[in-house]
């Protein structure tokens, strides 16, 4: 669960950034050869949400205003959604307490924890940000797992290998980078802010 996430955090920084969080205020289609499922990633292979057959356009997204904040920020805020949702089911279009798809919950803990409003589909946000390589990744990375050739399932990386997102089978929940499931389907991620120097030296 991702409460075991914290134990890596220093305790007066934990609370610190918590007490500032406070302050501040979805799978995949099956494919063949894919490795055995686990009973909870066995649903897994449902149509995603709202993916089309071809990369949407997306808008334009200007660097979001969180780019100042550090890892650890980040990764404070989107615990608090995280908590806040966990275990709401799957729901195809969903995108409230009542049911996420998987853009829906990344949409939602966008919105709620960075005030900041992403594309709504899978296919829409694949096209968002700048690439980034996995070995990179970092807290409030969007991450994008293969669907029969599409990108069609998507989370938010939440360090140690750990990312949450709206699963078919068990709704809003944390799962494993390293699962025999996911790492195979894994495709790429997405950055959808930039470093705290790079905001810096362009105003």
């Amino acid at each position: 669960m991702l409460q075991t996430k914290t134990q890596w955090l220093p305790g007066p920084l934990a609370g610190a950034l918590t007490g500032c969080a406070l302050a501040l205020l979805s799978g995949c289609a099956s494919q063949p050869q894919s490795p055995p499922l686990t009973q909870d990633e066995a649903r897994e292979v449902t149509s995603e949400d709202a993916w089309a057959a071809t990369p949407e356009a997306a808008p334009e997204i200007a660097a979001l205003p969180f780019a100042q904040t550090d890892a650890l920020t980040r990764l404070v805020l989107l615990q608090q959604v995280f908590e806040r949702y966990q275990g709401v089911p799957y729901r195809y279009g969903g995108m409230s307490a009542r049911g996420f798809d998987c853009s829906g919950f990344i949409k939602t803990a966008y919105r709620e924890a960075f005030g900041h409003l992403l594309p709504r589909t899978t296919g829409q946000m694949v096209v968002v940000g700048q690439a980034v390589a996995r070995d990179q990744l970092q807290p409030g990375d969007l991450v994008f797992f293969d669907s029969n050739g599409n990108d069609g399932h998507a989370g938010i990386f939440m360090g140690d290998d750990r990312f949450i997102h709206a699963s078919t089978s068990s709704g809003v929940r944390e799962s494993s980078l390293n699962s025999p499931y996911w790492r195979p389907r894994y495709s790429q991620a997405r950055r959808l802010f930039v470093p705290a120097q790079v905001a810096a030296d362009n105003p």
